[in-house]
């Protein structure tokens, strides 16, 4: 995929590359219609209204974590709960909860969701510390940092950048496809 097309009126361009393709350890949601890739903080009150606003859209959709922490001191904290349960199968879930609920996001809460989903909570806890995760994570902020994402919700519509939450015309293109 070839870096998107540079912003008009003046904005500086930071982008070093475009976001890369999908890959083996991406989190995938949908199985045609255009790509999307977003990047995204479950602390984000506006990466839950994208959720929802792409929720149902005949899409296929990547979710990469974007911990922006000085605005969300749990945003890593949450990520690495989503790694930890896709590591069991079930980070589409979670992920859903963590945006379905964000009043709720303290430990108690992560492992009641955790227990809610069914997942072994000790291999949970162990693998939301495990210095892989982290890894993943950070490797999904940095990637974002190339493609010029500066600010969350940031989505990639066939390669073409798209900071804040989708508006009217964007999900008509998208669910007209």
């Amino acid at each position: 995929m070839s870096p998107p097309p540079p912003p008009s009126g003046g904005e500086a361009d930071l982008r070093s590359a475009g976001p890369p393709e999908p890959g083996p350890d991406d989190h995938l949601r949908g199985d045609s219609g255009p790509l999307v890739i977003e990047y995204g903080d479950y602390e984000c009150p506006y990466c839950a209204k994208t959720d929802q606003l792409l929720a149902g859209l005949p899409i296929v959709r990547v979710f990469r974590h974007f911990p922006v922490p000085s605005k969300h001191p749990r945003a890593r904290t949450l990520a690495l709960a989503a790694e930890a349960a896709g590591l069991q199968g079930r980070f589409w879930e979670m992920h859903d909860s963590l945006f379905g609920d964000q009043g709720h996001l303290d430990d108690p809460h992560l492992w009641q969701r955790a227990r809610d989903l069914g997942l072994d909570l000790e291999r949970f806890e162990a693998d939301r510390r495990a210095p892989e995760l982290d890894e993943r994570v950070t490797r999904d902020f940095h990637s974002g940092v190339r493609a010029g994402v500066m600010s969350t919700p940031t989505l990639f519509v066939d390669g073409e950048l798209r900071p804040g939450v989708p508006g009217p015309e964007l999900l008509e293109r998208l669910s007209s496809r």
